[in-house]
Formats: C-alpha cells, sequence, structure tokens
C-alpha cells in the first residue's frame, strides 16, 4: 500500500509514477480530495476535544466556588461539543477507512530503474544462457505430455476426472521426480534461508498483507464457510509471519523458505497454454522471501534472483532472464526479473521464477516495521521474494531436454542423492 504521507506531499509525482504501469489515477485523485476533507475534519475534532477539556477543568474550579449554575451552563455546552466531537470522529474513521480501501487496489510504485513499457512485449531480455535452437535433435522435440503417457510418470486423464480440468497426477518416477526437486531446493538454499513449513489456508488479512486481496480475488480459491483462502503461493504466509510485529535492525534480513502446495484459478485462462503442466490449478513451489531495510534490499535481490538462476545451471537446462516493463510487473512489485527455462518440446520459454523486489508496499499493508539503529521511532521494512524452484515447469523443460533418442530420461547429477542414485527414468518397455 503506498504511503499516505506521499501521496499527499508529492501527489504529482505518485500519479506520474503509477501512469508509468499503465494504470489510471482516478483512484489517487479521489484520495487526495477525501483524505484533505478527513484532515479538515480531524483537526476541527481535535479543536473540540481541547475546548471539551478546558470546560471540563473550569467547571470543576466553578463547583468548588459553589458556582453551580454558571457550572451547568458549561457543563451542557460541554456536552453538547462532546456529542459533535463523537460526530466528527465516527466520519473521520470511516473517511480514513475509504482511504485505505481505495489504496488498497492501487498498485505500487515502479522503481526507477524499471523500464518503461506496455506489456509482455516490451519485457527486456538481459541474457540468454545456454540457449542453441540447433543444438536440439528430434527426440528432444516431443512435448512433456507425450513423453510422459509414454512413461507412465504423468497420469492427466485420471487427474481430471478426480478435480476437473488443469489439475494433474504424477505417477512412479514422475512423482519421485518431484519431490526430488523440492528436496534439492530447500537443501541448496538451507544455507541461508530458515525452513518454515506455514498453513496453506490462510485469512483475509493475510492475502490482504501481500495483495492478493481486495484486486484478485477471483484467481483465488476462497473457502467460504470458514472465509479461508487457499494460498496461491507460499509469499502470502511468509510475509505475514511478522505482521503488527516490530524488529530491531540487527535482526534484518530475515530469510525465509517454504516448500507448499499452491492454488490458483486461472480465472479467463480456458484453451490457453493448458496442455500437460504448462498451466495447472494446484502445484507444488518452494519459495524463498525475505525481509530487508531499504539499504540492505538490492543485495538481497541480487542473492535471491542468483540462487534461483542457478537452479537452471545445475539442472542443465537453457534459460533467459528478463526484467519485466512497468506494464508487466506484478501490482504490489517495484520491480520484477523473471527466469524463463527453454522447453524444446514445447518449444516454449517457460516462466519458472519471478525474483521481486516490493519495497515497503507489502509491510506497509501488514503493519511490518523495525527499529533502526540509529535514530527513533520505527521504519517499514521492505520485502522481496522469489521462486527458489516451481515444480512443474522444470519439470517439464527437464523431461524433454535430457530425453534421450531410445525415450529414457536422463537425470541431472544434482538431483541423483535425491533420487536414491537413480540416474534415469528409463525407457518404456
Amino acid at each position: 500500500m503506498l504511503d499516505i504521507r506521499r501521496i499527499r506531499t508529492d501527489p504529482d509525482g505518485v500519479k506520474a509514477a503509477i501512469a508509468r504501469r499503465g494504470d489510471g489515477t482516478e483512484s489517487l485523485d479521489e484520495v487526495i480530495t477525501i483524505d484533505a476533507r478527513r484532515r479538515e475534519l480531524g483537526a476541527e475534532r481535535d479543536d473540540i476535544r481541547a475546548r471539551v477539556n478546558a470546560l471540563s477543568k473550569q467547571v470543576g474550579g466553578l463547583r468548588r466556588d459553589g458556582r453551580t449554575d454558571e457550572a451547568e451552563a458549561l457543563q451542557d455546552e460541554s456536552r453538547q461539543l462532546g456529542e459533535r466531537e463523537r460526530e466528527l470522529n465516527t466520519e473521520v474513521d470511516e473517511i480514513a477507512g475509504r482511504v485505505r480501501d481505495i489504496l488498497l487496489t492501487v498498485g505500487n510504485i515502479p522503481a526507477d530503474e524499471c523500464p518503461d513499457g506496455d506489456s509482455e512485449h516490451d519485457n527486456v531480455i538481459t541474457r540468454v544462457e545456454g540457449y542453441d535452437p540447433d543444438s536440439y535433435a528430434d527426440h528432444q522435440r516431443v512435448p512433456h505430455w507425450d513423453i510422459a503417457t509414454e512413461l507412465g510418470i504423468l497420469d492427466v486423464d485420471r487427474a481430471v476426472k478426480m478435480s476437473g480440468a488443469m489439475f494433474v497426477m504424477y505417477r512412479g518416477m514422475g512423482a519421485r521426480l518431484v519431490r526430488a526437486l523440492i528436496d534439492y531446493a530447500l537443501d541448496r538454499n538451507r544455507d541461508a534461508y530458515e525452513e518454515i513449513r506455514p498453513p496453506t489456508v490462510v485469512k483475509t488479512e493475510t492475502m490482504i498483507s501481500t495483495g492478493h486481496l481486495p484486486k484478485f480475488a477471483d484467481d483465488a480459491y476462497h473457502l467460504e464457510r470458514d472465509d479461508l483462502w487457499a494460498i496461491p503461493t507460499a509469499e502470502v504466509p511468509l510475509t505475514s509471519i511478522g505482521r503488527d510485529e516490530v524488529f530491531v535492525e540487527a535482526e534484518l534480513p530475515m530469510k525465509f523458505m517454504a516448500h507448499t502446495s499452491c492454488f490458483r484459478r486461472e480465472a479467463g485462462s480456458a484453451g490457453r497454454d493448458t496442455r500437460g503442466l504448462l498451466r495447472v490449478h494446484e502445484f507444488d513451489k518452494v519459495e524463498l522471501l525475505s525481509y530487508a531495510t531499504p539499504e540492505q534490499s538490492a543485495e538481497v535481490h541480487a542473492d535471491i534472483l542468483a540462487r534461483a538462476e542457478s537452479v537452471m545451471v545445475e539442472l542443465g537446462l537453457a534459460y533467459r532472464i528478463l526484467d519485466l516493463c512497468t506494464g508487466d510487473i506484478g501490482n504490489s512489485s517495484a520491480r520484477t526479473f523473471d527466469i524463463e527455462a527453454y522447453a524444446p518440446g514445447a518449444d516454449r520459454w517457460l516462466e519458472v521464477s519471478s525474483v521481486s523486489w516490493f519495497s515497503d508496499y507489502q509491510a506497509r499493508r501488514a503493519n511490518i516495521r523495525y527499529r533502526p539503529a540509529v535514530g527513533k521511532g520505527t521504519t517499514v521494512i521492505h520485502t522481496l521474494n522469489g521462486s527458489g524452484l516451481a515444480v512443474p515447469r522444470v519439470w517439464a523443460a527437464l523431461v524433454e531436454t535430457h530425453r534421450r533418442p531410445d525415450g529414457s530420461i536422463r537425470l541431472p547429477e544434482a538431483l541423483h542423492p535425491y533420487l536414491g542414485g537413480l540416474t534415469e527414468i528409463p525407457a518404456p518397455g
């Protein structure tokens, strides 16, 4: 959520920044107008409160002096003023609530370094690693859904029978590969990140804290009976670990990681990119998240990106890194780098990690602060996160990339310890 003080002091600058996203600024105009009214009413309320306090002292003095009639008159005036104060206080609270409701729908201010653009077509490809389109043989140009069916390691039809479209079921070595990828991702980040196993369903305010609500309610699964939400990513509960808490600067940066199932309705995606594992409603992911000071944020952002990138290297996958433009970054993000793995069978670049810096946007919603080592008061922390490893698309790119001419799958060396020493998924038959 944007800082209302920044909007008050630099309204034109904030509106120009939001316009870089391609978003309208009408909501900000409304905030500016009603916030000014709130401050006017707040000042009037405070003046009345001061007058009531002064009258209370005068009434006490008059009663001590035996001047009862005068005391009663002032007390009557005080009661009338008190009623007006309560009316004003209610109105101020209502306007403050309206300001918050509007700001919960306004996106974050993009970083100055974030490239301008209108859509994903304007994202900047910063690097491409390990990709040579002429290096892939015919046996690698088979899509993973056909490979997996032949090997019996993915059963989409039975998953659809059980749960509906865009659900999948891994079987045999396919399921074992999922587990190996998860354990591998957790172990390789254990040197710096505390492992957390958070709840998979959360309260509404937990979803609000990251910016997934209210704007993206249609993309989430809501358990209406209990007013709980199935998490779309472990970013949601991890961000709220410190909600309504104050840390000390010496504790930062704090780094967490979690493996969870993730649930997304993928509203509007019917018939688009839904074959195999390209887009599914439920998937496993290892998430990395950090609390940091503003000064630590750049280094933490680079660290998460480097960790996610090194997974691609160790798994032998071609990949590229995109600097997302202002028109494509997430609503809560100030700067995002995407990592896309190349899947030769699908002939697609698949997003496998988004590494984002949210500045103080999420932490302001969640009320997470720290006490600086120097100075007084508290400061809103910065949050950053990225996918340490999102299973489905990595699984797909790995199966396609490492397929051999006989139909077997070579398993990357980094995964051997997590597969009981197995080095391949055998060819069918």
